[in-house]
Order: structure tokens, then sequence, then C-alpha cells
């Protein structure tokens, strides 16, 4: 054990919060599972147990991915991208459905499933940050440099939004900050913004979920007209906030928790502010944003040009993704599918949340070790 903790390199403001968004998800967890546990008649605690042992993972995959060199993953982003597109092709066409969406993919003999986005945000994320710093000396060339970068944002995207578009959109709004960040000039971008524009809209208007997208923005847009079963789950978390008041009604007493489908991930962020008040709702709001202020840190000391731009983007896509959940809670944003980051109840997401910490970490690492230099026999650190 002693090892173990010599070893935990890297950023420690960033592992505090890690340790204080896994103790915030257990409770929260923990108290929203009641309801699904008694519709599959078990008890929440087996609920608990799987959850935990998923933080506990995570927690260990994020450990050795942080002693892991972050320029590693530069070849990793490769075989990563190799790998993801036909993941998501083959989701797209034989995953498991639930809700009109196919998203998930079931690995065999474990019995869980496994939601390719997350890979192919990690995947585009690393790859860009890749391409992007080793493309700098001939950023503007926009065959060898502008065509490939805007080939992997729009295939990416498009195998995404057809099934997720919240997170696909999220994702491309981290790609264009990433493009910016790179250096990319502001036509390019524009051509960039230009084809998502595009895509976004066939995907709306014409892809195979187009009445659930079309019926939630309606629903967001004019909530007076909207048909009461798409506005079931604002309309109840919106209570859970307004009832939890400036305390809250302490751990485990919500009631809201009992009438949200998604208590325990898509709305577990109103079951924590109906528990635990509107303290509890902006502390949640001060710990990401204490993140994304310890993450630019990252990005502004980091001495290579692969390191800043894979922190900032990892670092982005967790905070955005973050900010889209409680903005949906608060009825700020039509109803999405997006979790909380490391707070919502979760099986692989977890796991690719952790790694994406993981790597954040790396980076902090690189930045805090004391570089070697050798003179002779005598080693300056």
């Amino acid at each position: 054990m002693n090892q173990i903790l010599s070893n935990v390199k890297g950023d420690r403001w960033i592992w505090l919060i890690v340790i204080l968004l896994s103790v915030l998800s257990i409770l929260a967890v923990y108290s929203s599972t009641g309801t699904i546990a008694y519709k599959h008649n078990k008890g929440a605690e087996s609920y608990l147990m799987k959850h935990m042992f998923m933080i506990i993972g995570g927690i260990a995959l994020m450990y050795f991915s942080h002693l892991l060199d972050y320029r590693y993953y530069a070849g990793i982003s490769k075989i990563l991208m190799v790998v993801t597109i036909p993941l998501l092709v083959y989701t797209l066409v034989f995953g498991s459905h639930v809700n009109d969406a196919s998203r998930w993919i079931a690995i065999p003999g474990t019995g869980l499933t496994f939601q390719t986005s997350d890979l192919a945000k990690l995947a585009l994320i690393t790859y860009l940050a890749r391409t992007l710093s080793r493309k700098q000396e001939n950023i503007k060339d926009v065959k060898n440099s502008f065509v490939p970068i805007m080939g992997s944002v729009c295939v990416v995207f498009i195998l995404i939004a057809l099934a997720n578009l919240s997170t696909a959109l999220m994702l491309f709004g981290v790609s264009i900050l990433l493009l910016i960040i790179g250096r990319i000039s502001i036509k390019q971008i524009s051509i960039v913004c230009l084809a998502g524009v595009l895509l976004l809209t066939g995907v709306v208007f014409l892809g195979p979920r187009r009445t659930t997208y079309i019926s939630r923005i309606h629903a967001f847009m004019h909530p007076e007209t909207a048909n009461p079963d798409k506005s079931f789950q604002s309309d109840h978390s919106k209570i859970a906030i307004a009832t939890g008041g400036i305390f809250g009604k302490g751990p485990g007493n919500s009631t809201e928790r009992n009438y949200l489908p998604h208590p325990y991930s898509d709305f577990i962020y109103s079951t924590i502010v109906e528990e635990y008040g509107l303290i509890g709702g902006f502390m949640l709001v001060g710990i990401y944003l204490f993140l994304l202020y310890r993450c630019i840190k990252i990005v502004t000391k980091a001495p290579k040009a692969f390191g800043a731009l894979l922190a900032a983007g990892l670092s982005f896509s967790l905070t955005i993704q973050a900010f889209a959940n409680m903005a949906v809670a608060v009825g700020l944003g039509p109803v999405t599918g997006v979790p909380l980051p490391l707070v919502s109840m979760g099986g692989t997401s977890i796991l690719f949340t952790s790694v994406a910490f993981g790597i954040i970490l790396s980076v902090s690492r690189d930045i805090d070790e004391p570089k070697k230099v050798v003179v002779g026999e005598i080693s300056l650190a």
C-alpha cells in the first residue's frame, strides 16, 4: 500500500476532486436506486455494491493510466481511432436498442454493456491533440493537415449523432475548441462549423430519431403546449430542485426520486439538490469549476504542445458534460441522456471518465516531476 501511495503523482487537487466526487456519487446513487431496486425485486445494496465496484475499478484505471507517460497516448490514439469507427458502425447496426437509440453493445460473458461513444470521445480528443501538435509547422496546409482533421471530426460526429445527438454536439464543441487552440485558421474552422451544421440539420430532420429530437426541442421551447409525457422528466426535476430549498431535505429523503425515470444517472443532480439543497448544488458546481481551473493551469504549464492539447481537450470534455447535465436538470436545456461525470451511476462510462482523469494527471505529473540532467557521472535534479 505504501508503495502504491508513493507512486501517486500529479496534481493533488485533482486527486482530491476525484475522491470528493466519488464519495458524493456513492451517497447519491444509494439514495436514488430504491425505486429501481423495488421494481426489479432487489435490494438497493446490490446496486450500491455494483456502483462501488465500478468506482474502485475506475480509480485503479486512473492510477495506472496516470503512471504511463502521456506521450505514449499519441501512438495509442491511432489504434483507438482505427478501432472506434468500426465499433460505432457496428453499434448503429447491431447494438442494443433502448428508447429507440442504439448506443450500447454487450460485452460477452460479463453481463455489462459498453457505450461506444465513451471510447469515441477519448479516441477523437487524443487523436486531434496528436495531429494538431505534429502538424504545427504546416498547420495551414489544407491537404496534409486540414482535410485529415476535418474528416476525423465529421465522421465521428455523424456516427455518434445518429444515436446520441447530445454527446455528439458536446464532442464537436470540444473539437472546435481544440482547433482554435491548435492555431487552425478561422476560415478553416468556419468550414468545419458549416459542415457540422449541415450534418446536424440532416440528423435532426432526417435521422432515425428525428421524432424524439424534434419533440424534445419543442417541449423545451414551448413547455406550455408540450405533451405532458414529453415534459414529465423536466417537470419533476424542477419540482425536486424547488422543494429542496436552501439546505435540502437531508440525505436519503428525496421524494422525486420515486417519479423521475433516471434519478441515479441523467437526473442525479436534481436528487442531490433536493437532498442537500442549493448549498449542495452550488458546492458541486464549484467542484467542477475548480477542476477546470486546475486543468487550465496544467495546460498553461505543459512544456509540449501535445500535453497541453491533450489536457485541454479532456478537461473541456469533462466540464462541458458536467454543466450540460446540470443545465438539463434545472431546465436550461432540452432533455438529454448525458450523465454527470464520476457522479452518475454507470458502468463503462465511469471507467472511461477515470482514464481521462488519469491522462490529465499524467500530463501534470510530467510538469511536477523534476527533470534530470546527466553531466558526466553527476545526475542533477
